[in-house]
């Protein structure tokens, strides 16, 4: 363990270790057509941004506050998943730059890695894969039975307990939105840091309650390393 007292670096996929350049949005617009949702105006407008402002969240759930019933909601996250998977496929899936080096710092320092994503496991698996990332973390979790997405805390509180960190107050999160923040505050984690490479900026994260701010996941592995 190190001097810092953290035994485990939860740390987000895309935004914060894994580029976006806009998948989640263009994914969203098969999605919003799956729904039925008008292709331009208003109501097209209004769910575009509510995309923006919970991205970090179980997809699944965003879909649900969007559309009126759960068979909408499904055909909309079915037709995102199946768009995200493709836009992976077609190699637009790229790490943020020294993500790969980070986790492997953390890990050579005595840190255990879990990777989380708001994605389906199936997604998050097909992403896993176009990286070539199958040991870069000790675990990867995303929402599913029995685990809630994100700003809930079950995805940190999970990995807890799989790699058997001694407490919440050893723990430390990463990630680019506000919902990775106040998930990391509602698992009391040690530090709760937010990264600008992602979806929401500095001023977001702050107000989100962050305990850090760093430029990158460089930066993180970086703070926890120094002690």
């Amino acid at each position: 363990m190190q001097d810092s007292g953290i035994q485990l670096a939860v740390v987000d996929m895309a935004g914060t270790t894994v580029a976006d350049d806009g998948l989640v949005v263009e994914a969203f617009e098969a999605a919003a057509e799956a729904g039925g949702l008008p292709p331009s105006g208003p109501q097209r407008e209004h769910a575009r941004q509510y995309v923006l402002d919970t991205m970090g969240q179980s997809k699944i759930t965003v879909f649900r506050a969007l559309f009126d019933d759960d068979d909408t909601a499904q055909r909309a996250n079915a037709a995102f998943e199946e768009s995200y998977a493709s836009l992976i496929a077609a190699g637009r899936a790229e790490p943020i730059t020294g993500a790969a080096e980070s986790l492997s710092r953390l890990r050579a320092g005595g840190i255990k890695v879990a990777l989380t994503t708001g994605f389906s496991p199936d997604t998050q698996g097909k992403l896993i894969s176009a990286l070539g990332w199958h040991d870069i973390a000790d675990l990867v979790l995303a929402p599913g039975d029995g685990v809630r997405g994100r700003p809930y805390p079950d995805l940190i509180l999970t990995a807890l307990l799989r790699i058997g960190a001694d407490s919440v107050r050893s723990v430390a999160a990463l990630g680019d939105t506000a919902s990775d923040i106040e998930s990391a505050l509602r698992a009391g984690c040690a530090i709760a840091a937010g990264t600008l490479t992602g979806a929401h900026d500095e001023r977001q994260l702050v107000a989100a309650g962050a305990t850090h701010i760093v430029t990158s996941v460089s930066d993180f592995a970086d703070l926890l390393l120094k002690g």
